[in-house]
């Protein structure tokens, strides 16, 4: 069967190529892409090519398909799978692969979100990591990856009790709890997850300098929903404070947070985050940078004296996954919040390539369509009247109507 897929050949060269897959093992299965939300982490693979630490040496003889972010169907089953798996059932991934650093998206010939067919590897069921989507929107199995991330980092977030050997896991329930560089595509999944999951700070403070993107933060992620499911929230703009830690600070009455999330990988903001935590309080640095000698200046007398920890988190595991696509599913969170464009995988390239130059939210892409990168809000001013029409009725987000309706009238690849 021939696939269209991006593939990356080395630092900077991504390409869009039809080619033919080989028939699968008794222990694979065949798939059929439908969505690819795309990552900043697919753009470090690619201008990095084989130096990153997850794409293997070989690529130029032997390219990768690009893309960890799917969802699709499943078209074939090879024997071994017969009895867990059956051809059109939904299905996303876990890519992380419970740890390995060898992973979709990254490290395989055959398996990759960029792509209209694909071949899932033995591994990845054997490591249980090929999730049954039992949802409608295709979008939505896309999403849970980064959602799991969120999840993931929310989990590892740790605290202790003097004398005790033994690390209280995830944030401080009832505490305080700041986002920085919170109002992109990842921190608002952040807000909303904190709003509505199960362990909830009492207050949460989302920092970042753009006013345009709080204001929109604050239009789908409102301080009275917030109120509603007991959780204070507050937005932030700090571009015009001379010391940024000191207005943050200030709204917990100089007491600190217990948990900090860093969102951009930005000197200032890891710095501002090791000010402001509290006895105890962890910070989280939540940006994976693209360049390996990132560094910022920590208080290391507070790490010793006050017990402040620092992490970073990349991804999530199984559970986090499991965990995304029931909130989801059960329509306790949102993820569409978090998607300002679509297009199809004819745009997959060079969006991948400009993502740190796009100042939006979630490229959203559909792997069978032809279809320039198009932000949500101009869908009306080119054309795109019934797409357009569906988005206003759904408050400006993307939807499973919009989804169905792109897809029924949209141009092949």
């Amino acid at each position: 069967m021939k696939t269209k897929a991006v593939r990356l050949y080395g630092e900077n060269d991504l390409r869009l190529e039809e080619f033919e897959l080989p028939e699968i093992k008794d222990d694979e299965i065949l798939a059929h892409i439908i969505s690819d939300t795309l990552c900043m982490s697919s753009y470090k693979a690619a201008i990095q090519g084989n130096k990153h630490k997850r794409v293997p040496e070989d690529i130029a003889e032997n390219p990768i398909i690009v893309g960890h972010e799917f969802c699709g169907e499943i078209i074939k089953v090879g024997k071994k799978w017969e009895d867990k798996f059956k051809a059109g059932s939904k299905f996303t991934i876990q890519p992380a692969l419970n740890g390995s650093l060898i992973n979709p998206g990254y490290s395989y010939k055959y398996i990759g979100g960029n792509a209209t067919y694909i071949i899932i590897p033995s591994e990845v069921m054997e490591l249980d990591c090929l999730l049954e989507y039992k949802g409608d929107a295709f979008y939505f199995g896309s999403l849970a990856e980064s959602m799991s991330c969120i999840v993931g980092a929310y989990h590892s977030s740790y605290h202790t009790t003097p004398g005790i050997y033994a690390h209280n896991m995830g944030i401080v329930e009832r505490g305080n709890c700041a986002y920085l560089g919170a109002a992109g595509p990842m921190g608002l999944g952040a807000i909303d997850y904190t709003i509505h999951c199960d362990r909830k700070p009492k207050k949460v403070v989302v920092v970042d300098i753009d006013q345009s993107r709080l204001d929109r933060a604050k239009s789908v992620l409102t301080v009275e929903d917030a109120k509603n499911n007991g959780v204070e929230l507050v937005y932030l703009n700090t571009s015009e404070y001379e010391k940024p830690e000191e207005a943050i600070l200030a709204l917990t009455d100089n007491k600190g947070y217990d948990d900090v999330f860093v969102y951009a990988p930005v000197k200032e903001l890891v710095e501002t985050g090791d000010k402001i935590l509290s006895r105890d309080g962890c910070l989280n640095f939540f940006a994976g940078p693209a360049n390996p000698k990132f560094s910022a200046e920590v208080n290391f007398y507070d790490v010793h004296y006050s017990s402040k920890h620092i992490i970073g988190t990349s991804g999530g595991n199984t559970d986090d996954m499991l965990e995304s696509l029931d909130l989801m599913s059960s329509g306790r969170i949102n993820p569409s919040i978090m998607i300002t464009h679509v297009g199809g995988l004819d745009a997959a390239v060079e969006t991948t390539m400009n993502l740190p130059n796009i100042k939006a939210g979630k490229m959203l892409i559909y792997t069978n369509i032809k279809m320039p990168l198009t932000a949500i809000a101009d869908l009306g001013k080119l054309g795109h009247n019934e797409l357009a029409e569906i988005i206003r009725e759904h408050n400006g987000l993307w939807c499973y109507e919009a989804e169905k309706c792109l897809l029924a009238n949209a141009e092949s690849i």
